[in-house]
């Protein structure tokens, strides 16, 4: 018979109003069930949701209602990363506070969210920027600050002219700023820190605990903490400084016969020593400090120096004398701001000697090579191998060279210390957390004249931002608040300043997962809430976060540790990187004159395979470029909203997760957007016509009959994407039930028809229960309609799981390898049943085995059940 057309727009916010009614979402701390936490990466408050969040958040909530319906008690959350930069550049843009630009986004992001129809706990919902929230992150900074994991000191900063603050190593990129895009530059400001260094062995070895990490993950937060075994060597300063002696960390103590030049940092007390006599080198340096910090910019960097005129002693020849360089691509804040340079065992330090004409030693060769023909080119050789041109060394292994080298230098003596040591070293550095910014949280700590720097006490919490401030400068504008600055000191009642930095917004989203386990609690977290919440065990992110935010928060859950929020010392115990959303390129006009089109403005054709777009308004033709992540600049953006209100939330969650592997972009197209649009309306027809037929009928699998490949059918796709979905591969749990429900037409056509008897009726009932389960996930509002057109009162949302039947997902065959004479030449699929005689006769009718025998009769047939078929011949 005939059926309406589902229609989304009436189904999708009316279930998502029944939801909200019966707060079906809503966890409860006290519900005795096995808890089960997912959370995804809380969103900034840009204004609009884009592609890349529905994908995010649609992976999530499959998980969450997933999880729910096998029996957990779930929570899933939703909050706002809500401080920094872009709303301050919006006030100055605009005209506008940060508060109510943040706050406007807010609502509007939370209104296509809800929109979305995900299963989040909204009654836990909570911005970084709210008072109560940053009001028990200061309380977790005093909290630090007792147990000695929070100080100040003067550093050397990376300074973004244009957005006017401090920014991270990490925040800086090829030089520039993460957000501003400006050229980074240095300048020395008194910061405060957090101490994560002091968890740099636990941060590197507890990573191989967390095997639901990706790997790749793992390994770049290895390298990042950067462990290494070297050794702190002291050489003696012959001439041209007032020092006695420089020293330097290296990894590489065996190849100390390869040294030809020490480098040191411009901020180094022997640069500074000569820069106050050597004009040439005090501009170096001073241009050295006006170049960002970060590793990054430095490896790509040009490698320039300038002879300090200062020589120093080799430590193992004191007759053999290096010069000491002043290097742009050495900081006081990584190992000892000194290094020594070994040209044929380091690239930067070859093409740094190449440039200043300094010796070139070979002193490590491949195991296979010819010493007296060695040679370094234009390539340094970095491999372990052979010592050569290395006197004592010569012939020993680098491993071997590094033992001898630590031995002879630990028993040798300068002053009254040994020459040389070993050291752990970590290229993992404390984390600077202050920024000259309003929009952020405040650091709640008081500078006074007599007392020196004085915590707020907590009962003087919270530390409020005031709300009457003005963006017409440059600058942080608490600096030049009339009001808010001005404090009497809490220890001697004296006038007194208020720190006027604000936190990095990387401290508000490295303890949200706890707050979240009890956000109206006073104190930042419940303890016994926190406990048995964390860790998170699915955390669902981009990979772009794999450094920062994901070290920040494990070094987040070890302080609020030692500080008594916590009891664990890991964050998430699961993970996952989700890949991007991608989309063609549309363009006119070449170069500078080149303009970027949206999809919204085309209209494609395809003829005979080749397709072409022109603009919608007046048929210009448009050029079709690359396939690249969605943005604004290249235009080549969905509008979520679009998409769901064309065709339904359940649509635009079922194509993102259906297209590809959840860890790899996902490409948009409209044809798979209306394919996925075509699944939705058929399933809803199918079920919509066999509703009448179906209702009242108890589900009862087939075990025998016509109604068994049915039956057969649905507990097989039920017990494969149970397993899918626990392993989050949401695209092959799709394309499974892509396969049942084509499997399932015929049958659910036989029932609509009124051709079906009562044991196919049971079969298709329990078939489609199912399928409304396996279905309910991805998209739940079509599934709550179906299930409602069976005669079920209960909400999917609160149903349980489905169970599948052993029996009928059991295979029934088994395929056996078959040998003639001990080579294997075919296989054999059989019912597992099959007897000997019945498996013998099956043998001799495959093609391999009748042109092995060429008419003649086997030997022997042996069988053996289950497992291999002989053929002797």
């Amino acid at each position: 018979m005939a059926t309406e057309r589902y229609n989304p727009r009436d189904a999708e916010p009316r279930w998502q109003a029944k939801w909200a009614e019966e707060k079906v979402f809503e966890t409860d701390n006290a519900d005795p069930r096995e808890k089960y936490y997912v959370l995804e990466m809380f969103p900034y408050p840009s204004g609009r949701i884009h592609m890349g969040h529905v994908r995010n958040y649609a992976m999530g909530d499959v998980v969450a209602r997933y999880k729910r319906a096998r029996g957990y008690n779930v929570l899933h959350p939703m909050g706002w990363d809500a401080f920094g930069m872009p709303a301050e550049n919006a006030a100055m843009k605009n005209k506008v506070h940060p508060k109510a630009w943040t706050y406007e986004n807010i609502a509007t992001m939370r209104g296509q969210l809800k929109s979305m129809g995900l299963s989040l706990d909204w009654s836990r919902e909570f911005a970084t920027c709210d008072v109560d929230y940053y009001h028990r992150q200061q309380h977790l900074f005093l909290d630090f600050m007792e147990k000695g994991l929070v100080y100040r000191k003067n550093s050397k900063v990376n300074w973004d002219p244009e957005d006017m603050t401090v920014l991270a190593n990490e925040q800086v990129i090829d030089g520039r700023g993460w957000r501003s895009g400006a050229l980074v530059e240095q300048r020395e400001l008194t910061q405060w820190f957090f101490k994560i260094t002091d968890f740099s062995q636990d941060l590197l070895d507890a990573l191989d605990e967390l095997d639901q990490w990706p790997e790749k993950v793992r390994l770049m937060q290895k390298n990042w903490i950067g462990r290494s075994e070297g050794m702190l060597v002291r050489w003696e300063v012959a001439s041209g400084s007032q020092e006695k002696e420089v020293t330097v960390y290296t990894t590489r103590p065996d190849t100390l016969f390869g040294a030809s030049f020490l480098a040191i940092a411009a901020d180094h007390p022997m640069a500074r020593e000569v820069s106050a006599t050597n004009p040439d080198v005090d501009v170096f340096c001073q241009e050295c400090r006006h170049a960002g910090t970060s590793l990054a910019a430095l490896e790509t960097a040009e490698k320039r120096g300038i002879d300090t005129g200062i020589r120093v002693k080799h430590p193992l020849d004191p007759n053999w004398e290096l010069p000491v360089y002043v290097a742009n691509f050495v900081l006081m804040e990584y190992g000892t701001g000194a290094i020594f340079g070994c040209p044929s065992g380091d690239q930067r330090d070859l093409d740094f000697a190449r440039k200043y004409d300094l010796p070139v030693v070979p002193v490590v060769m491949p195991k296979e090579g010819d010493a007296a023909s060695f040679v370094i080119g234009d390539t340094a050789f970095t491999d372990d191998g052979v010592m050569i041109n290395s006197r004592f060394l010569d012939g020993l292994s680098t491993a071997e060279a590094f033992e001898e080298v630590a031995k002879r230098l630990s028993s040798q003596s300068l002053g009254n210390a040994p020459q040389g040591e070993r050291k752990v070293n970590f290229r993992l550095r404390d984390w600077g957390i202050s920024r000259q910014r309003y929009w952020g949280c405040p650091i709640p700590v008081i500078h006074c004249d007599d007392c020196g720097v004085v915590p707020v006490p907590k009962s003087d919490l919270p530390v409020r931002l005031p709300d009457d401030v003005t963006f017409d400068k440059p600058g942080n504008p608490l600096d030049r608040h009339l009001t808010w600055r001005h404090v009497a000191c809490p220890c001697c009642g004296k006038d007194a300043r208020r720190e006027t930095d604000t936190m990095d917004t990387f401290v508000d989203s490295s303890w949200y997962y706890a707050r979240f386990t009890a956000p109206w609690e006073n104190n930042p977290t419940d303890v016994t809430a926190a406990n048995k919440w964390l860790p998170v065990d699915q955390y669902i992110g981009g990979i772009e976060h794999a450094i920062l935010h994901l070290l920040y928060s494990r070094f987040f859950t070890r302080a609020m540790r030692e500080t008594g929020h916590v009891d664990i010392k890991e964050p998430f115990k699961g993970l996952f990187t989700q890949g991007m959303v991608v989309h063609e390129t549309y363009s006119i006009g070449e170069g500078l004159e080149r303009e970027w089109v949206a999809p919204a403005d085309l209209k494609i054709e395809e003829i005979d395979g080749n397709r072409r777009a022109y603009l919608a308004s007046n048929g210009q033709e448009v050029r079709i470029g690359s396939i690249e992540k969605m943005s604004k600049s290249k235009k080549n953006v969905v509008d979520p909203d679009d998409i769901i209100s064309s065709y339904g939330a359940d649509t635009a969650r079922f194509f993102v997760l259906s297209d590809s592997p959840p860890d790899r972009d996902v490409i948009w197209s409209e044809a798979g957007v209306e394919g996925a649009h075509r699944f939705v309306q058929r399933v809803w027809r199918l079920l919509s016509e066999a509703a009448s037929e179906l209702q009242g009928v108890a589900a009862n699998p087939a075990k025998e009959g016509v109604g068994l490949d049915v039956s057969r059918a649905a507990h097989k796709t039920l017990m494969a994407v149970q397993s899918d979905l626990d392993k989050l591969a949401f695209n092959k749990a799709i394309a499974r039930i892509y396969e049942l429900v084509n499997s399932l037409a015929s049958s659910f056509t036989q029932v609509a028809a009124g051709k079906a008897d009562a044991a196919l009726k049971g079969a298709v009932r329990d078939a489609a229960e199912i399928l409304i389960h396996l279905i309910a996930p991805m998209t739940p509002h079509l599934a709550e309609e179906c299930w409602t057109l069976l005669g079920n009162k209960e909400l999917v949302a609160r149903t349980s799981w489905p169970r599948y039947d052993e029996a009928l997902v059991a295979e029934n065959e088994v395929t056996l390898p078959v040998q003639i004479n001990g080579k294997k030449r075919a296989e054999l699929t059989i019912a597992r049943d099959a007897d000997q005689s019945a498996v013998s006769q099956a043998v001799l009718e495959l093609d391999a085995v009748r042109t092995a025998l060429s008419g003649q009769a086997p030997k022997k047939i042996i069988v053996v059940p289950g497992r291999i078929v002989n053929i002797v011949l």
